[in-house]
């Protein structure tokens, strides 16, 4: 008999996402996700959050250090700041489906007190999330997507992805095998560590008014 490695060492969630259910089906299952050594470190499964029939889905990299303690996505600083650009762009952040690349927090940490650190994930974390991403667009179906930052852009159209080069723009590109409709902006923490803030905010405002646009 061959001995098998930890589900995690198979880099992939697919044998965790249910073949069928909604939202509320995916997101108890994700809660026991083993696709990936990440769930290791991380408090918990950070699933996305809003309606099944959402016209548009966002998607960030991963939880950070609230999302993670919460079990919410986009609740700290970054999210309020995106909630504030989406207002002022004209869509309702509370008709919009958010959601992660990655489902679990990330992190570096000197000492078990200190303060935990966010950590990109590699391409193989972001593959290995990528079927609840795929369960997440079929249940949802959204007309747009607004992608947040280079991760997510990466996770979605591949490794060559430069948000510099396409942000504010549609994109159209076949996405787990559904053609979708995608606007790139940066992520709204880019923002938050710009040296110019009030400038980063114009720009990410301005992109979330073409994803407007698209939806009108």
């Amino acid at each position: 008999m061959v001995a098998t490695g930890a589900p995690e060492d198979a880099y992939t969630a697919e044998p965790f996402v249910p073949g069928r259910g909604g939202l509320a089906a995916l997101r108890r299952a994700a809660a026991g996700c083993r696709g990936c050594p990440l769930h290791r470190d991380a408090t918990q499964t950070v699933f996305g959050a809003g309606d099944s029939g959402a016209r548009v889905m966002l998607v960030g990299e991963q939880p950070g250090d609230q999302e993670d303690r919460q079990g919410k996505p986009f609740v700290g600083p970054a999210g309020k700041l995106l909630d504030r650009a989406l207002a002022e762009a004209g869509i309702d952040p509370g008709e919009a489906y958010v959601t992660n690349a990655v489902k679990h927090f990330k992190f570096t940490q000197a000492e078990p007190r200190k303060r935990r650190i966010h950590k990109a994930p590699t391409l193989r974390e972001m593959t290995a999330c990528g079927p609840w991403l795929a369960a997440e667009l079929a249940v949802v179906e959204p007309e747009l997507i607004v992608v947040l930052g280079a991760t997510a852009g990466k996770a979605l159209l591949g490794s060559s992805f430069r948000v510099t080069q396409v942000r504010g723009t549609v994109l159209e590109e076949e996405i787990h095998g559904r053609p979708e409709r995608l606007v790139p902006t940066v992520h709204p923490s880019a923002v938050l560590r710009s040296d110019d803030r009030e400038a980063a905010y114009q720009g990410l405002v301005s992109d979330l008014e073409v994803a407007a646009q698209a939806l009108s």
